[in-house]
């Protein structure tokens, strides 16, 4: 998805909080959720990716505390010739991960307790190479503040009942509207954000880990047990749902209007197309080194 196209649907997401002020408290709720928008992507710019990390529970680790995975993303990072990123484990037993952070040097990538002792290790790092891909094409920051506002106009839709429903034009009829189709339509803009991504993340991921049959495993995966494994931190945050490799909700539905991520079908037969057989490049050195080790280090 081209800069051109994430800054149009930034700007709809932006213009459909206004509309939402708008709707509960006319013109002056419009410009107070003008400030409040002003307000918010300055904050998602600079905190955005601490809150949702807070929101998921995540806890940093290091090459002390955690030493395979830790080295496992330095490795890839290498191969992606990125900074080394914060690292970060969420306790959750479903496997699933993401990135986040404004840049590619203020970058943080997550995984749940579940990812690191359902994969393998070449499946993990898989899904490490496909979170670095995203921080590599500089997904995470519209990830992040696409999360925190399509929260924020679930919550302000919500607010409607409270402020002013019966005089509202439409009232209480009017209010419910708001209520239900304001998330609905936040939840439409992340999608078309969001979508597109995740195919570019998988092929440049499975680049930067040298082997796209990694990752299509780890999807296979991880969509298996996602099926049958909770996340509740997710469940309490959905805004947050189309950040993780795998949509973590169990109302997720494949290739629906609302879902935040492609069928895992066609995602693994793209990567399987990767994998068929051509002409092979020559690895750099310091790459056939680490080849008998794995790109983990």
């Amino acid at each position: 998805m081209g800069f051109a196209k994430t800054a149009i649907l930034m700007a709809a997401m932006t213009a459909l909080f206004l509309a939402v002020g708008a709707l509960i408290g006319g013109r002056a709720g419009m410009m107070l959720a003008l400030v409040v928008a002003v307000g918010m992507n300055a904050f998602s710019y600079w905190n955005s990716d601490k809150a949702v990390l807070r929101m998921h529970n995540a806890r940093q680790v290091d090459e002390r505390t955690a030493p395979d995975f830790y080295r496992l993303v330095a490795g890839l990072a290498a191969n992606a010739d990125l900074p080394m990123p914060k690292v970060f484990v969420i306790d959750t037993d479903q496997p699933n991960a993401f990135a986040t952070g404004r840049s590619p040097e203020h970058a943080a990538v997550a995984a749940t307790t579940g990812l690191l002792s359902r994969l393998s290790r070449e499946e993990l790092a898989g899904v490490m190479a496909h979170e670095l891909a995203h921080v590599k094409n500089r997904d995470t920051l519209t990830m992040t503040i696409t999360a925190t506002f399509a929260g924020a106009i679930a919550m302000l839709a919500n607010f409607a009942l409270f402020f002013g429903g019966r005089e509202r034009q439409g009232g209480i009829i009017g209010t419910l509207a708001i209520m239900i189709l304001a998330p609905m339509a936040a939840a439409l803009v992340q999608t078309a954000i969001s979508r597109s991504r995740e195919y570019e993340a998988d092929r440049i991921g499975a680049e930067i880990c040298r082997n796209p049959m990694w990752l299509a495993s780890a999807l296979q995966k991880i969509e298996a047990f996602a099926k049958r494994i909770e996340n509740p931190a997710a469940e309490r945050n959905p805004a947050t749902a189309h950040m993780f490799i795998i949509n973590p909700l169990h109302a997720f539905k494949h290739d629906k209007l609302f879902s935040t991520h492609p069928d895992t079908a066609n995602r693994i037969a793209a990567l399987r197309q990767m994998a068929q057989p051509g002409p092979a490049a020559p690895a750099p050195a310091p790459a056939a080194d680490r080849a008998r080790r794995g790109p983990w280090g």
